[in-house]
């Protein structure tokens, strides 16, 4: 290097700046915070109960300790052994099968209704509304009745078709108020690409609707997997009955079976809290449809 050429400049090393100084949270975050703590313990405590109840063993029912001294894995073990395995088989049919029939149903129905302006639109929409405050309790005489005559007493397809019926009016209105906050320009563009109507509610709206779809999917499923008494009419033969029905054998005249009660209670819930724990935020947008224009 000669004298007239320069060194070439070093760049100062870049300083990072100071981390802020973590401020403590305003006892108005604070208190809300606590609160909602304490909420949710309350609301979790009972299933907290509830487990620490189905892994107690027999002899330590009636004690006052919260936490059982040993733990009776035994008490799930009899659930699958017992034969309750059969009746959650065909909780999970009649759940399902009820979650598929409404949304082949509601799906079409709530479609039409928001995209089509016909006569009678308002009143067909304030009668399936009406439908859902007739409750399965004030018209299981007539129900039973009617299923005799048909002779579908004591079969899985009479609680999936009164589980379809009474959950139906809750899905169409679901559904319409979110396919009418999809604007009909998104399926006009799609007839202009050269989709039809099947293609563009396939391709375009359907997708877009998904969290309304998912919101009604869930909510039938939890009605149709908790629904009892119409179960308990409906049935006579214990391996038809479902698991709400089935659970109902521990609990005797002088007794109750309160470790195994409980065990197959917690092996019943354990399904819905997955389902909701995957799909939560779906349920959270479905909702809140049409409620911003």
């Amino acid at each position: 290097m000669t004298l007239t050429e320069s060194a070439p400049a070093v760049r100062p090393a870049a300083v990072r700046p100071p981390a802020p100084a973590r401020r403590l949270p305003s006892i108005k975050t604070a208190v809300v915070a606590a609160s909602a703590y304490l909420i949710a313990f309350i609301f979790l405590f009972p299933y907290l109960v509830m487990i620490l109840t189905a892994l107690r063993p027999q002899e330590e029912l009636r004690e006052a300790t919260f936490f059982p001294e040993t733990f009776a894995w035994s008490n799930f073990a009899n659930f699958w052994t017992g034969g309750l395995a059969q009746n959650l088989g065909v909780t999970l049919q009649v759940a399902a099968g009820s979650t598929i029939m409404v949304l082949l149903v509601a799906l079409p129905a709530a479609y039409y209704t928001a995209r089509h302006e016909f006569r009678g639109r308002t009143a067909f929409l304030i009668l399936v509304l009406i439908t859902q405050m007739f409750q399965p309790t004030a018209m299981l005489v007539g129900i039973y009745r009617e299923f005799y005559q048909f002779g579908l007493v004591d079969s899985i397809w009479s609680l999936i078709l009164v589980n379809s019926g009474f959950n139906l009016a809750f899905a169409v209105w679901i559904l319409h108020a979110y396919f009418s906050s999809i604007p009909r320009e998104l399926e006009e563009a799609a007839f202009i690409d050269g989709n039809g109507r099947f293609g563009a509610l396939f391709r375009v709206t359907l997708p877009l609707a998904m969290p309304g779809v998912v919101t009604a999917l869930i909510f039938t499923f939890i009605a149709a997997w908790n629904e009892f008494v119409v179960a308990l009419t409906l049935t006579t033969t214990p391996a038809n009955q479902p698991l709400t029905v089935a659970l109902n054998s521990f609990i005797g005249q002088y007794q109750v079976d309160w470790q195994n009660l409980f065990a197959g209670s917690v092996i019943a819930t354990i399904p819905v809290i997955i389902l909701f724990a995957l799909i939560e935020r779906k349920v959270v947008g479905g909702l809140t449809a049409g409620s911003i224009k």
